[in-house]
């Protein structure tokens, strides 16, 4: 059975939703850039770190995470920076 859903890799960056890192003080321009970005499929791309090793055996009931995923984990800021941006269901 195919997943329900799967990522398009030909999909392109469209807009970032919400502040630059290095705006909200959550980089120094150098080499670590956590990100949020609409891609042109209307797909969200979350540029992070990566604890997907941390967190697998710590995951809630019901959540879980295939061979191929990663959990990445972004300052809060910057998602509630990106609310504005994000439209409601």
């Amino acid at each position: 059975m195919a997943p329900a859903w799967e990522a398009d890799p030909s999909a392109l960056f469209q807009r970032r939703l919400g502040r630059p890192a290095e705006e909200l003080g959550n980089s120094d321009g150098n080499d670590e850039c956590p990100d949020i970005w609409q891609l042109d499929n209307g797909d969200v791309a979350v540029i992070g770190r990566d604890l997907t090793a941390v967190y697998r055996t710590r995951l809630p009931h019901g959540v879980n995470l295939a061979p191929d995923e990663r959990l990445v984990v972004i300052p809060g800021n910057m998602l509630s920076a990106a609310k504005k941006d994000i439209p409601d269901a």
